[in-house]
């Protein structure tokens, strides 16, 4: 095979491990699979017309981001609502973001202030449900949910430290998403509404307290369903 054919295989396969991780994700985002689910490479191999390879390569991208458990002997699965590893992320949030966002009340600038501004605009317009489209919500939300929480932080002028936050937002996204189904009456659009107004008003002891409060109601109300499963399991 000559080195122009072996590059053209070569991205031909990372593109359709692109497609594969795109749909795992997206479905496993959507609800389709029900927290424990199994993910079966042979089934999704056939599903998606692709190789087992393919699909493997797709399989470890979502464990990366938190979003599928590989079991030993036992192979992938979507996680389960008893895994305290949410907990745990949701924890490490409530310990660092609060401490970055007292930073960027310190450090950020004007334009930090007309981002975090904007980005809640757009939060705050933006429909957390689409038409039809089931009780979790929509992918535009949710990336406007995230642009505006990382708007909130990046006025600590720390990379590293928002690397960081990166890194603990994709892993929580399933958890959160979650928590927001079993919460539909919750209040994002105050919440949201009052860490941008103590924010810009540069007062670090609320927002930091509102932070810490808008991160444990997510965490409370995965915690909650945990329970009642126990219970009914029991």
């Amino acid at each position: 095979m000559t080195r122009t054919a072996h590059t053209s295989t070569s991205s031909g396969t990372q593109m359709l491990s692109e497609r594969v991780y795109a749909h795992l994700r997206d479905a496993i985002m959507r609800g389709d699979y029900a927290p424990g689910d199994a993910l079966k490479p042979q089934d999704l191999a056939k599903e998606q017309g692709v190789s087992l390879a393919v699909v493997r390569e797709a399989l470890v991208r979502v464990v990366g981001e938190g979003l599928a458990d590989r079991l030993p002997n036992r192979g992938f699965a979507v996680p389960a609502f008893s895994d305290r590893r949410w907990q745990e992320i949701a924890e490490a949030r409530r310990t660092i973001e609060p401490v970055l966002l007292r930073m960027s009340i310190e450090r950020g600038d004007l334009d930090w202030e007309a981002r975090v501004r904007a980005a809640h605009h757009r939060l705050a317009r933006t429909p957390a449900f689409e038409p039809e489209g089931g009780d979790y919500f929509s992918g535009a939300w949710s990336e406007a949910h995230r642009v505006f929480h990382r708007a909130l932080l990046e006025g600590c002028g720390n990379p590293v430290l928002l690397e960081t936050f990166d890194r603990l937002w994709s892993a929580s996204e399933l958890a959160r998403r979650w928590s927001a189904h079993r919460t539909p009456d919750r209040d994002y659009l105050g919440e949201h509404r009052q860490l941008e107004e103590a924010a810009l008003a540069r007062d670090a002891d609320t927002a930091a307290e509102a932070l810490a409060q808008h991160l444990t109601l997510t965490a409370a109300g995965l915690a909650c369903h945990t329970h009642h499963e126990s219970a009914k399991e029991a």
